[in-house]
């Protein structure tokens, strides 16, 4: 049954394979409890359900990942109805755990500088500078990024087709400094492409090998740039996308303008960067209202 049901989500719901990779290893878990306890999937009480999901508490994962995992066993079993497999959806009542907000972490200005001012030593260095202009200039998942062809760039009109979640398109654009480093960049890649016969002659991130980067690889060419940082936060390639985000929106962007950007479906998704624009409102507050400037003075 789980082998249909993804091969529904590749061709009929058309999600990515990291997508499905994180469905099969939730449902994974759940198939292991099945066994253990001697569940049927089809007769499933909710005494069961509760007691796998303690058993998930138990493992000290986050209300975050618990409410993910019941998700996808959830549409599993959405899955099952319709074609009528099951009779009913043992976790249709279930409600998901509370979940604390969280501030996405972002870099400031002169923190993003740092790593968009890495000096070129090589074609490495060229890569890995476009790579953070790049993540920077358009708010990519990794993902996303990695998954780029050459033939996604449209160099006329500075911008660059992406597919997202679900395998959704949309156009995001590059800015002038990542224009100027992608001009540079792919003079250097020709040479590696035709240097090497296993070269991917599509991809636009590669190695020096000429393949294709993978999402390990750009990790770790942050990583490596954060080490010769002063930068002390915890940074990864989503930092790029939290950063793009908050300075847009801290520079006067509409929400929605950055929703489009950022390839979100719900606006509720976007919402978690308008924090910076509220602590900057403070700011202009508690620096601009005379009252507000009283309660700064000493007495």
């Amino acid at each position: 049954m789980l082998k249909k049901y993804f091969e529904y989500l590749k061709s009929v719901r058309k999600l990515s394979e990291n997508t499905i990779s994180s469905y099969e290893k939730d449902l994974a878990l759940f198939m292991d409890f099945l066994a253990e306890n001697n569940c049927k999937e089809d007769e499933l009480k909710l005494g069961q359900v509760r007691a796998f999901i303690t058993l998930l508490s138990k493992r000290n994962l986050s209300s975050r990942s618990i409410n993910r995992i019941i998700s996808s066993i959830r549409s599993y079993y959405r899955f099952m109805q319709r074609y009528e497999f099951c009779k009913a959806n043992p976790f249709k009542g279930i409600k998901c755990l509370r979940v604390d907000k969280w501030l996405p972490v972002f870099l400031f200005e002169e923190e993003i500088d740092e790593f968009l001012n890495i000096p070129v030593k090589d074609f490495s260095d060229l890569r890995d500078k476009l790579i953070f202009e790049f993540l920077y200039s358009t708010g990519c998942r990794v993902s996303e990024v990695v998954g780029l062809d050459i033939l996604d760039i449209n160099m006329k009109e500075r911008c660059v087709r992406v597919r997202g979640k679900g395998s959704k398109e949309r156009i995001v654009y590059i800015g002038e400094m990542a224009y100027k480093i992608l001009i540079e960049y792919t003079k250097r890649r020709s040479h590696y492409i035709r240097k090497n016969s296993t070269a991917d002659v599509r991809a636009l991130f590669i190695n020096k090998r000429g393949v294709r980067l993978s999402a390990r690889g750009i990790r770790y060419v942050v990583y490596k740039h954060l080490q010769q940082s002063t930068c002390q936060k915890k940074v990864s390639p989503h930092t790029f996308r939290h950063t793009f985000a908050t300075h847009l929106l801290n520079h006067g962007a509409d929400i929605r303008v950055v929703q489009e950007l950022l390839g979100h479906a719900s606006l509720s998704t976007t919402q978690v960067y308008t924090h910076v624009g509220v602590e900057k409102l403070k700011s202009v507050y508690r620096h601009s209202h005379p009252h507000a400037k009283m309660k700064d003075q000493k007495p």
